[in-house]
């Protein structure tokens, strides 16, 4: 599978794009923002679908927008896109790079009389939308030059092109998500195709990079239903000039809402995948078993593989309704990924956290410490911060800083406690897990207490708080010591 950041020319990229059998799809971004957790869903989507039927899943930058198109962007998406294991099966396409492509099948439209050039100015559009509006119509282009020949064309006037929308009968759409959908053509207007410079607009670009790349299914939003009745004008249109234009299938897909219901805004979880990732620590594969969640499901099934989910994957099942984003079933779902995952791996990512938390952190040195305390730090655990923030006792130098709860256990009679366990641990010779346990629950015996009473101020010394693993644990990480060092630093 090729890298998201892998790209190619215009024209090599889609090299026998039109020859490939079997399903395709794409997921085609705009460069004017982040990666956002909607556009990450649609891409699981739509690499689930392919995947499932043995399939392609490509990927299509759509940076016509040159003024709102950034690098920093497109990077932003290829680093998302990596990071959860959606990059395309082949270099991704640049929409912008084949301009010449998309005002060549403009020509070919406008040349067959599917297309025509109108010469309306701003003017006449304002007063045609105002007139509309006057008599409470909907605004739909009724241009004068529809059906004008090249002897009424004027000169040297600056003029767009606009496909011929169908003014009779409907357009049905058999959606997989939403099912039998229609539109009666005299809804759809000759909407432009090239602008007055000769550039290609985003409904032209859209239709001929989708057929060039021989995408099969269309995998998208429900926000772009009604471009799918404009676009089947023009797929429909090169069908009649060269055939061999099928229509694709569609499947719209709804929109993420917030818990409460309203749209998705940054409140709800509307941020760019790479905070999900650095901000919030959570792990690609949970985010991707709540994305297919979101909207999709088999079942009562909760946790589900990447294995599982392309064998049980139906576009068909997916809901017509808005899922609603909870961050709570996010973070319980990371919680269990936490548990399951390899403790070198999670060691690796919790160590490029550390730099900033502890100013003493050498990872050639303490990522194998991170790595043996990783299944005590990771059972309670939701995010990498959680094992970021719990392993800080590990690297904390001496005389440790001890918080309000942990110092309000530090009595006198408890340093008098500490003083005499440090002194039973010092004659310990077996320093493990087994034998510190047996020592310190009969020491607790000899002097009539429970245990909780050596354990909590001796947490309160080992860790400088009132939370950590268990004691015992906490004894063997840190080492003999260590941990009698920091004893005695709190001992009466």
């Amino acid at each position: 599978m090729a890298s998201a950041t892998d790209t190619v020319s215009a024209g090599s990229a889609l090299a026998g794009g039109g020859d490939r059998t079997g399903v395709v799809t794409r997921f085609a971004p705009s460069p004017t923002g982040y990666l956002h957790i909607g556009g990450a869903r649609t891409a699981l989507f739509n690499w689930l679908f392919a995947r499932h039927h043995g399939g392609t899943y490509l990927l299509r930058i759509e940076d016509t927008d040159r003024a709102r198109s950034t690098d920093a962007a497109i990077e932003a998406i290829f680093d998302g896109l990596d990071w959860l294991g959606l990059g395309g099966d082949e270099p991704a396409v640049f929409q912008f790079a084949r301009s010449a492509r998309h005002a060549e099948v403009a020509r070919l439209l406008l040349d067959a009389g599917h297309a025509y050039r109108c010469y309306l100015t701003q003017d006449e559009l304002a007063a045609m939308r105002e007139a509309a509006q006057a008599e409470k119509r909907p605004f739909r282009i009724q241009s004068p030059w529809r059906e004008a020949g090249p002897a009424e064309w004027p000169a040297d006037k600056p003029y767009v092109v606009r496909i011929k929308a169908p003014r009779e009968g409907e357009t049905v759409i058999e959606d997989l998500v939403q099912g039998s959908i229609t539109v009666q053509n005299v809804e759809i207007d000759d909407y432009v195709i090239l602008r007055s410079d000769g550039t290609p607009t985003y409904m032209l670009a859209v239709v001929v990079d989708d057929h060039d790349m021989g995408v099969t299914h269309v995998i998208r939003g429900d926000d772009h239903i009604n471009n799918a009745f404009r676009q089947l004008v023009l797929i429909r249109a090169m069908h009649a000039i060269e055939g061999n234009w099928p229509d694709p299938t569609y499947a719209h897909i709804p929109l993420i809402h917030g818990a409460d219901g309203a749209k998705l805004s940054k409140r709800h979880g509307a941020l760019g995948v790479d905070a999900y990732r650095d901000e919030m620590g959570l792990l690609p594969e949970a985010v991707l078993n709540y994305l297919m969640r979101l909207g999709w499901g088999h079942g009562d099934e909760e946790i589900i593989s990447t294995a599982q989910a392309i064998a049980w994957f139906d576009i068909g099942n997916v809901n017509k309704g808005a899922s609603r984003f909870d961050f709570k079933k996010l973070l319980n779902l990371n919680g269990h990924y936490i548990r399951e995952a390899d403790d070198a791996r999670l060691a690796a990512l919790v160590a490029e956290r550390l730099p900033a938390l502890v100013g003493t952190f050498d990872a050639a040195r303490d990522v194998a410490l991170l790595t043996k305390a990783m299944p005590v730090l990771k059972v309670r655990a939701a995010d990498l911060n959680d094992l970021a923030r719990g392993s800080l006792f590990l690297f904390a130098q001496r005389p440790l800083a001890v918080d309000e709860k942990a110092s309000g256990l530090l009595t006198d009679e408890a340093r008098g406690l500490l003083a005499r366990i440090a002194d039973r641990l010092e004659a310990e010779t077996d320093w493990n897990l087994e034998a510190l346990e047996a020592s310190l629950k009969a020491m607790a015996e000899d002097l009539g207490l429970g245990l909780g009473k050596l354990a909590q101020p001796l947490r309160a010394s080992l860790t400088g708080t009132t939370t950590s693993p268990g004691i015992f644990d906490v004894l063997t990480l840190l080492g003999k010591d260590e941990s009698l060092a920091r004893i005695r630093d709190q001992a009466a």
